[in-house]
């Protein structure tokens, strides 16, 4: 279905000419807004299934990635700077059309055209979030043009073009179609963001004819030492369901397509921004369409790269492969939502849009359980030998009469008969979180995150969250009500992060906690949180535990299972304190 043709009702008027309808693409559900470039610039995050992460403005601006920012495929900025480098990151479509008489360029979603054409865009977004599909109308020309950006998890990010004749007439058209500012392998968020003229100088860019893929590393690590340091891995780049008849690796030679020169093939480009563009021609006739895709993916070594040369020049798959994965991960993601309540069917369907959309960030911050109640015995291990060592050696027997997968019910009943506070209190704790990942997007910059969700080796699933305290502990509030079995180890998880003098740490994650180090000159550093207005979340666990749980809370107040955080610091002599009531701890360096 041409995204144009809606199927919907009227659900919101911003401003003059700026609406939202609810329609339908291919039979799936997506939210569209009407003539979006009226309204300011606004951001989006768009999720998936796996470890990508995009955060995409309403002009096109936007940075991508997979696991964290060191992992970027377009630089790592705040949203300000993507929204301001709009023109100069992410998609970039040129047209040359001719009908015979003369020919036009129209730059879709660009304003260096503004005003040339009659026009209206719209931006889409599907009900699941994974989805985003930019359409512009160009009424004198009577074509239509659309990119939609998906996700998938063996191939990384897909940008799907799509080039309509709504017109009477046959047009003779060139294409030159890609995407601007691709990083190479390498290198880290910092670095982009202090010397990214140096990390200029240090790119590579090279074309494998045969395929057309585009390949974008370093010509050697960036270092301030006098070794060799080889760059093994790179970004890539690829194209398929068009022909293309010459490759660019750069930017440097949009202006002469603009102005209807000739441009020349790129094979090797050193010392430029990476850009992958593909020159393709046509005919396409009144009513007609073409349809084609970019594919780009980050952090791919030799091997990778060879398997994937070796993919691409069988086209004949290619299509269908990648959509299969992509459909894969959107049931892969649904599912996830499904299993934290989060998909409902009323006679409101916003509202049932509205509980979706909560649930699906509840969970990215704050996970979901691997398999409702059932526990693997590998990955408790795993916990242990990080938790502590000792109670995990002293215990070896309790663990190998473990099954390989076996319920929390099943654990909890082994528990009861060992006398051991510490290894009751950790085998509590643990919680077989997956998908969390820390609330950080490019409009909070010190809010880092990591998505492990998979091991880059085998492929194999990773259990594992993290998340600033009050992002943790407001989602888990929710997730309990989907599994209300496991408010015993938020309990103790709470419990056991939190300070004798009432602090709380800065970050949770499924190994312990993170705690800020006191850096006299940076402004956002602090030793945590005052815990005296965070107790409100172990109240709220604990209110809910009393509601489903009669028995948990007064078996727990007679048992000697919780501990205080162990964190590198003390609270100085009362006598210091008097002194100088603002500097009332120091390091302990041991």
């Amino acid at each position: 279905m041409n995204p144009s043709a809606e199927i919907s009702e009227l659900m919101e008027l911003n401003k003059e000419g700026v609406s939202m309808h609810k329609t339908a693409i291919g039979g799936e559900a997506f939210f569209k807004i009407s003539n979006h470039h009226l309204m300011r610039p606004f951001m989006m995050n768009v999720v998936s299934d796996s470890n990508h992460w995009m955060f995409l403005m309403s002009n096109g601006g936007m940075t991508a990635g997979r696991k964290n920012a060191e992992y970027a495929l377009f630089p790592y900025y705040t949203d300000d700077k993507l929204a301001e480098f709009a023109d100069l990151t992410g998609s970039k479509t040129i047209f040359q059309v001719s009908d015979g008489i003369k020919t036009q360029v129209w730059e879709p979603f660009s304003e260096r055209f503004t005003g040339k054409y009659a026009i209206s865009r719209n931006l889409y977004k599907n009900l699941s979030g994974n989805k985003v599909l930019f359409e512009e109308i160009n009424d004198d020309l009577g074509l239509s043009f659309s990119y939609e950006w998906n996700s998938s998890n063996l191939y990384g990010f897909v940008k799907k073009s799509k080039l309509t004749n709504l017109s009477d007439r046959s047009y003779s058209i060139r294409i030159l179609d890609g995407i601007q500012n691709i990083m190479p392998h390498g290198v880290g968020s910092a670095l982009q963001n202090t010397t990214s003229n140096l990390v200029d100088a240090y790119k590579r860019n090279e074309l494998h004819q045969a395929s057309g893929m585009g390949i974008f590393s370093l010509s050697a690590h960036i270092v301030d030492k006098a070794e060799p340091s080889e760059s093994l891995k790179a970004n890539v780049a690829w194209c398929v369901g068009i022909q293309p008849e010459l490759f660019l690796l750069s930017s440097l030679q949009l202006n002469k397509f603009r102005n209807l020169e000739n441009i020349q093939n790129e094979y090797d480009v050193k010392g430029e921004k990476g850009a992958y563009f593909i020159q393709a021609s046509m005919v396409l006739k009144a009513g007609g369409t073409s349809n084609w895709q970019l594919v780009a993916n980050v952090n791919q070594d030799a091997a990778d790269i060879q398997r994937l040369i070796e993919f691409i020049q069988k086209p004949e798959r290619v299509v269908d492969e990648l959509q299969k994965d992509i459909d894969k991960g959107t049931f892969l993601l649904n599912k996830t939502i499904a299993e934290a309540d989060g998909i409902q069917y009323t006679a409101d369907a916003l509202k049932d849009a509205r509980h979706f959309s909560n649930v699906l960030f509840n969970v990215l911050r704050g996970g979901i359980f691997d398999n409702q109640y059932q526990i693997e015995k590998t990955d408790l291990i795993k916990y242990f030998q990080k938790a502590n060592k000792k109670v995990f050696t002293k215990h070896a027997a309790f663990f190998n009469q473990l099954n390989e997968v076996f319920t929390k019910h099943e654990l909890d009943t082994k528990l009861a008969f060992e006398q051991d506070a510490d290894l009751t209190r950790l085998a509590k704790e643990y919680l077989p979180l997956r998908f969390s990942r820390r609330h950080g997007d490019p409009s909070r910059p010190w809010n880092k995150f990591t998505i492990n969700t998979h091991n880059e080796s085998d492929g194999s699933k990773i259990l594992d969250y993290e998340g600033n305290w009050r992002d943790i502990f407001q989602n888990w509030e929710a997730l309990a009500h989907s599994y209300p079995d496991f408010i015993e180890g938020m309990i103790f998880k709470f419990l056991n992060a939190s300070t004798f003098d009432g602090y709380n740490p800065y970050r949770i994650n499924k190994d312990g906690f993170d705690w800020e180090t006191i850096e006299p000159d940076n402004p956002w550093s602090y030793i945590g949180y005052w815990g005296d207005h965070q107790v409100i979340y172990l109240l709220k666990f604990l209110e809910f535990a009393r509601q489903t749980n009669k028995t948990l809370l007064p078996s727990l107040f007679e048992k000697d299972l919780f501990v205080y955080a162990n964190v590198p610091y003390k609270i100085k002599p009362y006598s210091d304190l008097i002194l100088d009531s603002k500097n009332t701890i120091e390091f302990d360096e041991h």
